[in-house]
């Protein structure tokens, strides 16, 4: 699967006027390209997140700007980190990446979790529920999406979801990597360990070697080589001269990452790298703009820790 220097374009107010925010993407996918990242995902959102700014900010639709990334890129994989399934009907979105995929010519991965920005849900109308109940239906949503993308036509009757023969196709591969995000001992690592690639661990830098652990643990259980499942972390970073982790709200400080590119580089080799995690999925702040050059620094000096 191969994620191990990932970009994460996760906001969209550049102080540009909308006619340059989707150039201003696609610049930062093509740099990305250019400079050895072998991914690039979007947020799964409808609303900016309240930790990144008001929810009337720009936010783009995922699976439409990923399929026009598709056409402006030529080498990464693209995709969602992560697809929110409490608001993506399951058919639909196996019919999204497997369209996805075919645009592409196979370099889509299905990024997915529960759902969990509450607000987001009771403005646009999706049911919350409370988190069982949104993991449960993913539990049932994967049952039909992950064997529609292997070309199965699966036929289904749950609690939140029911399919008769449902299909997708066409279809460029006969598996597209699979991404889960989270950190939950109980429910989210083993269900990583069972059915999909890449593990995206969503903890603080503190945490990280013990879920690491846990992911070895849970993967030895059931007679899965840990080494099969990819792990990562996303890493907010504040890139620029000048900057330090000092300078970072305290409430987010075990999770991202600020200094000049080398700096920066040297924080998440000791927070993440060192901690046992595969590779690590960089979110630049670009909340004051978009500066060309900086995601080239970092990834030239990322890459050659993170070779697999």
């Amino acid at each position: 699967m191969g994620i191990r220097l990932g970009l994460q374009i996760g906001n969209f107010s550049y102080g540009t006027a909308v006619e340059e925010l989707f150039p201003t993407v696609i610049a930062q996918a093509q740099e990305a390209e250019s400079a050895g990242f072998d991914s690039v995902f979007l947020m799964d959102h409808f609303y900016q997140l309240p930790q990144a700014g008001s929810p009337d900010q720009p936010m783009l639709e995922a699976y439409t700007a990923l399929g026009a990334l598709a056409v402006a890129t030529e080498r990464v994989q693209l995709g969602t980190l992560v697809t929110g399934n409490s608001y993506r009907n399951p058919t639909l979105l196996a019919k999204a990446v497997t369209t996805l995929d075919v645009v592409s010519q196979g370099r889509a991965v299905l990024g997915i979790g529960t759902g969990w920005f509450e607000y987001e849900h009771l403005s646009l109308g999706f049911e919350f529920g409370s988190f069982t109940d949104r993991f449960n239906r993913l539990d049932e949503a994967l049952q039909i999406v992950l064997p529609m993308i292997r070309g199965e036509r699966p036929t289904f009757s749950g609690k939140w979801y029911k399919t008769a023969e449902a299909m997708a196709e066409p279809r460029f591969r006969p598996h597209i990597p699979l991404l889960i995000g989270g950190s939950g001992e109980k429910k989210t690592i083993p269900l990583a360990a069972r059915a999909f690639d890449h593990l995206n661990i969503l903890a603080g830098f503190d945490e990280l070697p013990h879920k690491v652990q846990v992911v070895r643990q849970r993967c030895d259980e059931i007679g899965r080589d840990p080494a099969t499942l990819e792990t990562s972390a996303l890493v907010p970073a504040l890139i620029g001269n000048g900057l330090s982790p000092e300078m970072l709200p305290a409430e987010v400080r075990q999770q991202a990452v600020a200094g000049n590119p080398q700096e920066v580089v040297e924080q998440i080799k000791t927070n993440v790298l060192d901690a046992g995690v595969d590779g690590v999925i960089l979110s630049p702040a670009t909340q004051l703009g978009y500066t060309p050059g900086l995601i080239t620094e970092v990834g030239e000096l990322l890459r050659p820790l993170v070779s697999a």
